[in-house]
């Protein structure tokens, strides 16, 4: 497998092409041995396989949690296990789709299709996630740790501090408002909201900069010169305070979508459990 492979990728599209021939393979068993009549098509013995094998997939697939943490596990990587997870995840619709016979009502049995379908649906937010944010993110950092830029903006808020100290009350006050300790700047991020905001939230340091811009024309001589220094340096911090919250919002954006992936599947895993034992127990 080359390095640069990403999910989709992996081994060739190795479970690209095993998805593709299950449901090549399911769509001609149903096309040759479904019944003319649709009539209780799910409890019929083409239905139930169907349903046993997309049954099976569904709790093969919530493994895959258990598989991420476990870190000494020889049951293949988690990069193969996430490729198979996407592909078998999506030939579900499939699989899932043919056992239904098309059959629908306001049933346990629909809402389990339905519940299927959205947590395929949040499932491929993930992949596109997780394909895009990386590199946007790779590009924003532009080969700096998140902890490095949080510590340079440190050192800038304390030489903006110092450098107001030797100008006049209104710059030490707007600076004052502008700046935050290096404690309050480790945690940009905030709520998930405001994380989910990125840079577009409203920065203090990029409006005290636009202030202490707004005086430059007040002061001579060496006032003038630390004036500069300070209007620098803030702008310097704000570039990268907004770097940071990009980076915090890609990184939101990379998780988010588990928020609604996670609960659903095992809403779905209920609902199953739910269709099951009424199929069996009401037949």
């Amino acid at each position: 497998m080359r390095h640069q492979d990403s999910i989709l990728e992996y081994r060739a599209g190795f479970y690209l092409k095993l998805a593709l021939a299950a449901c090549l393979a399911a769509v001609a068993v149903f096309a040759t041995h479904a019944p003319a009549t649709r009539q209780a098509y799910g409890a019929s013995a083409l239905g139930y396989t169907l349903g046993t094998i997309a049954a099976l997939l569904v709790l093969w697939l919530m493994a895959l949690g258990v598989r991420k943490r476990g870190y000494r596990s020889r049951l293949g990587t988690v990069q193969g296990w996430t490729s198979a997870h996407v592909y078998l995840g999506a030939s579900l619709l499939v699989i899932a789709t043919l056992h239904t016979g098309f059959e629908f009502g306001w049933n346990v049995h629909t809402l389990s299709y339905v519940l299927m379908l959205l947590v395929i649906a949040s499932g491929a937010l993930g992949v596109y996630a997780y394909l895009r944010y990386p590199v946007l993110m790779t590009k924003n950092m532009a080969d700096e740790t998140l902890e490095a830029l949080v510590l340079k903006i440190a050192d800038l808020d304390r030489k903006c501090r110092r450098l107001a100290l030797d100008l006049p009350d209104e710059v030490n006050a707007i600076v004052a408002r502008g700046t935050r300790s290096a404690a309050r700047e480790a945690r940009i991020g905030g709520s998930l909201r405001r994380q989910l905001a990125g840079d577009a939230v409203a920065c203090p340091t990029r409006a005290a900069a636009a202030e202490l811009v707004a005086l430059g024309g007040r002061y001579k001589g060496e006032q003038a010169a630390l004036h500069g220094q300070l209007v620098s340096a803030m702008a310097r911090k704000s570039v990268l305070t907004d770097r940071v919250r990009r980076d915090l919002r890609y990184r939101a954006l990379m998780h988010v979508w588990l928020y609604a992936h996670v609960p659903l599947a095992f809403a779905l895993v209920a609902a199953l459990i739910a269709h099951v034992v009424s199929v069996f127990y009401f037949r």
